[in-house]
């Protein structure tokens, strides 16, 4: 089998999924795709695009990367590609006493109650990033996101992306 991976996907930054392709007998081609990460040469219709974690979809919802995000949901949208955000989240502790905890993100009902790291760090007694989006926030954006674009936003640990991302593009009328 044959997936594809965006050539905009950096090289290093993916090895746990990539281990899990060679593992598999799955040959991965590296080229320019027109949205996601990762498609089938065959069928192009569902790509999947993976974020390393909830901070980084947190950056492309919320953050600076907005625009040039919503713009990819577009052009999937208009040319009819299912796409997939699958963001990787073991959970784990917020702050550095540990006593508050984020257990795995599974579902974007999760995000509810998920907290962010960010909103426990402090600099010279003060909160340094008081501003950072709360899950809630986060959980209300990708629920309009898929409503408004078709996308769907999907989770999973770490250890998990590969296999994830091979079910995804493998599953038929699921």
């Amino acid at each position: 089998m044959i997936i594809l991976e965006d050539t905009r996907n950096q090289v290093g930054k993916h090895d746990k999924k990539n281990e899990y392709f060679q593992k598999n007998g799955i040959e991965v081609r590296r080229t320019k795709l027109y949205c996601g990460d990762y498609t089938l040469p065959t069928d192009q219709s569902i790509c999947i695009d993976t974020k390393k974690d909830i901070q980084e979809l947190i950056g492309d919802i919320c953050g600076k990367s907005h625009d040039r995000f919503r713009n990819e949901l577009i052009r999937a949208q208009e040319s009819n590609i299912k796409l997939i955000i699958l963001t990787e989240d073991d959970g784990g502790y917020c702050d550095r006493k540990e006593t508050i905890y984020n257990k795995p993100v599974t579902c974007i009902k999760d995000l509810f109650s998920w907290k962010n790291p960010r909103l426990f760090i402090f600099q010279g007694g003060k909160q340094k990033y008081p501003k950072a989006t709360r899950g809630q926030t986060l959980a209300k954006c990708l629920i309009t996101l898929q409503e408004k674009y078709g996308c769907e936003f999907l989770f999973t640990e770490k250890s998990q992306s590969g296999a994830e991302v091979l079910r995804l593009l493998t599953q038929k009328g699921e």
